[in-house]
């Protein structure tokens, strides 16, 4: 997949390009149908597949810091979006100064001058141009005068429901990471690197454990998951506390891995934590004995769950 940094990067407009266009956060099965869409698309007329999405995220600009999380990090964006087998994304500098372009100047310039758009994908509630003047009804009567198709494919529900970036956030945040694959097609993963902590895992718990700083910002509730994680050295099945360590009375928060089975050292190194399911709640234990055998049962609980679970 080609990548460029805004519009000033192409020297030249792509051949039949067929453009989707989104925040695209998370990369969610809506999302995914949106990007297949593109694809089968381009492939029907000769053309090119192209991606457009923006860094940072439009609210960030306009709400004044009154913004929700984000659900992936620009560099996962991209890798997911690649993986849909996308030709090029083009990810443009949001600014104030982007945000006055009006409708009209934003397909005409940008979308077919820059792009050399012939047909758009996008869903029912698309909106674009300065404060949202254009909608899908606006799109289509500038596709019948600029010559260009205008494809707003289904939505995709999960029971009665939309998915959505929302409803993503809000499932995370609730620690109920076990069904984001319904509404992602993956688990949900965080990101970060690992970092000394405060030398407690091996030498007073007898379980090592990786301390990460996240990457990420949309990080789940509080709690002890069963995880598995991607570093230099492979996979491996891991269980993981998210918290505040309330034994210990320090109320700093941290996100630490056991990773089972594992020996290596990975300090310095980011590292991928796909969360699967959450074991139980964090809770305070009367010391380090009591807390000892919880991360025993822990383990075992996190182990019968791989057991019956193929993609870890």
């Amino acid at each position: 997949m080609e990548l460029y940094e805004g519009f000033e990067g192409i020297e030249h407009p792509f051949q039949n390009s067929v453009i989707t266009i989104g925040n695209f956060d998370g990369v969610h099965k809506g999302h995914q149908t949106l990007l297949a869409s593109a694809v089968t698309k381009a492939a029907q007329i000769g053309g090119r597949s192209v991606a457009v999405t923006f860094e940072p995220h439009p609210k960030r600009v306009l709400c004044n810091g009154d913004h929700p999380p984000l659900i992936t990090i620009h560099e996962q964006k991209a890798e997911l979006i690649e993986a849909c087998g996308v030709d090029a994304l083009v990810t443009v500098p949001f600014t104030k100064e982007f945000s006055t372009i009006d409708a009209r100047r934003f397909v005409t310039d940008l979308l077919i001058g820059k792009l050399g758009m012939k047909a758009i994908i996008v869903g029912n509630d698309y909106y674009f141009g300065r404060k949202r003047e254009g909608d899908i009804a606006l799109m289509k009567r500038f596709g019948e005068e600029m010559d260009f198709d205008v494809i707003t494919p289904e939505w995709v529900n999960l029971g009665e429901k939309r998915i959505s970036s929302t409803r993503i956030r809000e499932i995370i945040s609730r620690g109920e990471v076990h069904r984001a694959p319904e509404l992602l097609g993956r688990f949900y993963q965080v990101r970060g690197k690992v970092v000394s902590g405060r030398d407690r895992g091996g030498k007073l718990l007898g379980f090592p454990t990786a301390n990460i700083n996240l990457n990420d910002e949309l990080c789940p509730a509080t709690g002890v998951y069963a995880v598995t994680v991607f570093c230099s050295l492979g996979r491996f099945q891991g269980v993981a506390n998210i918290g505040y360590s309330p034994t210990f009375d320090d109320h700093i928060f941290t996100v630490e891995v056991h990773i089972l089975d594992f020996s290596g050292d990975i300090y310095g190194e980011t590292i991928r934590v796909n969360m699967i399911q959450k074991l139980r709640d964090e809770q305070k234990f009367s010391g380090i004995d009591e807390l000892s055998q919880q991360i025993e049962t822990d383990i075992d609980n996190a182990r019968s769950i791989f057991k019956d679970l193929a993609e870890v």
